[in-house]
């Protein structure tokens, strides 16, 4: 059997963790709480809808990013 090429020694954080980690962790809690917070929004047109889900959506999104990194970077060994 045929040596694997495919190897890496990551050095320091695993990026590729923390960004599958991070999509994750903003679709089962970032979703639900844009749903809940458009509810208290009036959003009469899909362009309203749309700007609603991004304005708060990427906040959102990049909170969660900045703490999967933060517990990456306290976890590492």
């Amino acid at each position: 059997m045929p040596e694997r090429v495919e190897t890496t020694s990551p050095d320091g954080v695993d990026y590729g963790w923390v960004m599958q980690t991070t999509f994750v962790a903003t679709i089962l809690v970032g979703a639900p709480l844009v749903a809940a917070l458009s509810a208290t929004a009036t959003l009469p047109t899909w362009g309203d809808r749309v700007e609603f889900a991004i304005r708060v959506g990427a906040p959102v999104w990049l909170l969660t990013a900045l703490v999967v990194f933060a517990y990456a970077k306290r976890t590492q060994t």
